[in-house]
This record gives C-alpha cells, structure tokens and sequence, in this order.
C-alpha cells in the first residue's frame, strides 16, 4: 500500500520481446469506420464508394470570358440573367450560368461590339474568330459532363489523396467516412525538461515534442493533441483522466514515470483509476521499462521510458502494433538481415540495436546508449538481437524505422560493391572465404 492507501500493482516476471508485440496486437480491436472533415481525410481510408449526389456538374456552364449568344450574328447584347431569344447576346465569365436560349459562348477575343446604323449597340465577330464560331454548343460545360447522379467517383478502400479530396468537394461533401484510426493523446512528463534552447546542468532538452505526434501519424494514428506536466502524482492522475470538452483519445501515450522511483507514478495512477496492467516490462535493452494498460473506459495507455532511444524502441515495439490493430494500418514488418559483426549472448534480454547496411551487412550503429539518438538518427533499421547472440554473417531478424524504406527480403537484396581488397602479404595463415565485419568503418 502507498502512504495515499492505493495499492501499487505487485512488479512481474517481463514480457520478451515477441510476448509484448503480441500482447499490444492482441490487446486491442479495430476501430469502427466514422466520418471526418475534409480536411482531416489526407491518407486515411475510404471505407466505402463515393458516389456522385447529383449530376457534375449541376448545370451548364460557361468555359470561357465572353458572351452567351442564341444563333448567328450579328447580336443584340441584353442584361444577364435573361432568356435569350435568337439573335440576343449577354455577358458571361468563366463558369457562370449559362442563361436559358443560349445556344454557344463566343469568346471575348473573338467578340467585337460595336454599334448599327441606328446607334444601338450590337455584338459582332472579329478580332481572332474562326469562321463558323461559334459552333452550336461550343465553349459550354454540359451538366453531367464529369459525371451523373450516382456514378462511382471514388472506390472503397482507397488510400485518399489531394485529388481524391478536391473531387469531394466538387461532389458536394464536407466529410468522409473513412476506416478508424486510433486517436492518441500525448502526456509529456518532468520537471527537469525544458523545450529550448541550452540546457543547464540538470536539464535536459525535450526530445519528444518536436516529433512523437509526427511519429505517431507514421505509425497509423491519428495525433490528439499533447499535455505537458510535471512529476506530481496529482498531474499524473489529472492527465489520465478522461477530462470533459478534450478530444475522445483511444489512446494515451506518456513519456517518462515508467520505472520504480518516488516520481514514477504511472502505475499508481493506472490503479487508482481502476486500471489493470497489460504489460510491465519488457526483456529488452534499450526500453524495459515499457508499461501497457487499459483503464476502465476502453482506453489504452502507452508509458514510455523517459530516454529517448529507450522510448523509441518501446514505441516500434508496443506502440505500432497496437496502432495498426486498431486503425487497419501497416504492421511491423520483420525481415531478416545478415549480422555484420558478432554479438555475444546477453542471458535474458533481447537487444535492440540501429544499424546501417554496409556492403550488404547489417552492422550495428555508434552512440546507441538509451539516452542517445545519434546512431538512430542515421540509421537505416533496427535489428532484434536474440539473448543467445548472433554470429558473423547470420541472418538476425530486423525492421525498418517508420520514415525509413522497408527492408527488403535476404532473396531481393543485391550486396553492395566491397571496397577493393589490398593485396595481401604471404603468411602462412590460411585464407578466409567468410563474410568480414566492416563494423569498424561507422562513425
């Protein structure tokens, strides 16, 4: 029991690896499809056919500056607006309404007005008219010329693009029933944090604002907005809260609270709330701290280690998955990649280390300590470690990062050209057909 008399969930043996990508998979099931705002529909599935509401467009229109005109010249030009009886004429601009009786549109440059013999105004051709323009019709957008009422615009399950919008909204739409992303609220943690500039001795940098809601639409959802807060339980409990007027989160994902120190409150937050534990921890390195949970109300909470490379590799572990059972999204695809150096077993803890290709291996990046983003930031995947190590030139199981290309499969990958070999010296030691670690080349 804590001093505050709220029982603090009992610490358990850890998920491993693939136990904790299941558990996140598992622990959830896809959204239901629902409307959003055009503007909100950029990338997101269409869950059915968009049909056309009515004829496009809706009326004839004009596709030129100019006149609307019934018959032949010359014309006698009237106010817009009026039927055109034959040998009539009025003003038109592109896209106007064409007037009842109008038969074509002559364009301005082929439209000259002038007057009769009596004075009175009359529209004639000149200027770069064609002989016979104009012809019946020309220069008018039928109605229905795009499409007509109930003709399929947009098929279900497309992947909505800029064009795809803009055609909904000629269409008449201002919303778009697409299939369901899992809405997530960020809740950025501790005192010690500061959001610019250099920071004194016992502060550190926020890493995670500028680019975890960016992350997160990577991984399928959708960002929710972000509160920031201190290391009091009371803003912890506040922040977990389902708060009146916010945006409904499906999930929330913390930064930082996630270990056993007297300002790591997430788990007694979860509890007093009447939370359960999915996962406490994971056999991994960087990120074991990770914890998952689901409150009461349906909604899941991701708590991240507070380093950075930690909080990532929590994140593609936990975080993806469980955000592409709930919105349909792409899953985590693993691939195999051969290991561009040794790895020596680690008992107990799966290892998860970026890495760049070199010369068609993987080899593990430089500066991959957990508060560290130096080797992520460079590097083209991550690879999955096993606690029994991995041998030189072994395949070892790997995922590409969510802005990075995905791997390819080991039968598709060509290896790049090795550096030229320098002539060796004659030993006596036999020659080594096997791959060679390259490892040393990173920075």
């Amino acid at each position: 029991m804590t001093a505050a008399g709220t029982e603090v969930p009992a610490h358990h043996h850890a998920h491993t690896w693939d136990e904790a990508r299941q558990t996140a998979m598992n622990s959830v099931v896809p959204l239901p499809p629902g409307p959003v705002p055009l503007r909100q529909a950029l990338g997101r599935e269409l869950a059915g056919d968009l049909t056309a509401l009515q004829d496009m467009p809706h009326y004839a229109s004009s596709a030129m500056d100019g006149w609307a005109v019934n018959g032949s010249g010359p014309w006698i030009p009237v106010e817009r607006g009026h039927r055109l009886a034959p040998h009539q004429a009025s003003p038109i601009a592109t896209g106007g309404l064409v007037p009842p009786g109008a038969k074509a549109v002559l364009r301005s440059e082929s439209a000259v007005l002038g007057t009769d013999e009596d004075g009175l105004p009359v529209l004639q051709l000149g200027g770069t008219a064609r002989p016979g323009e104009p012809r019946n019709g020309q220069h008018i957008r039928k109605a229905g010329e795009e499409a007509a009422a109930g003709d399929l615009l947009i098929k279900g399950g497309v992947t909505l693009n800029p064009a795809h919008l803009a055609l909904a909204a000629l269409a008449g739409y201002d919303e778009l029933t697409v299939k369901g992303k899992a809405v997530v609220k960020l809740v950025l943690t501790g005192s010690e944090v500061v959001d610019s500039g250099l920071p004194a001795p016992g502060r550190v940098r926020d890493t995670f604002g500028p680019q975890l809601a960016d992350v997160v639409k990577m991984m399928g959802g959708v960002p929710g907005g972000t509160l920031r807060i201190g290391d009091s339980y009371e803003e912890w409990l506040g922040a977990l809260e389902d708060s009146p007027g916010e945006e409904a989160a499906d999930v929330v994902i913390t930064t930082g609270g996630t270990g056993r120190s007297d300002t790591d409150h997430l788990r007694r937050a979860v509890s007093e709330l009447g939370g359960r534990l999915l996962i406490d921890g994971i056999a991994m390195r960087p990120g074991h701290p990770a914890v998952l949970a689901e409150l009461p109300d349906g909604r899941m909470v991701l708590g991240l280690p507070g380093n950075p490379l930690a909080a990532m590799m929590a994140l593609c572990t936990v975080g993806w998955p469980m955000l592409a059972a709930l919105g349909n999204g792409r899953p985590l695809a693993i691939r195999e990649v051969p290991c561009g150096t040794i790895m020596e077993p680690q008992l107990r803890h799966t290892r998860l280390l970026p890495f760049r290709m070199l010369y068609g291996m993987a080899s593990p990046a430089q500066h991959t300590g957990a508060g560290m983003m130096r080797g992520l930031a460079s590097a083209d995947g991550v690879m999955v470690v096993p606690p029994h190590g991995v041998q030189l030139g072994e395949p070892v199981p790997a995922f590409a990062l969510p802005w990075t290309p995905e791997l390819a499969n080991p039968a598709e990958a060509k290896p790049a050209d090795k550096p030229p070999a320098r002539k060796p010296r004659r030993t006596g030691a036999a020659k080594s057909s096997g791959p060679v670690d390259w490892s040393a080349l990173l920075d």
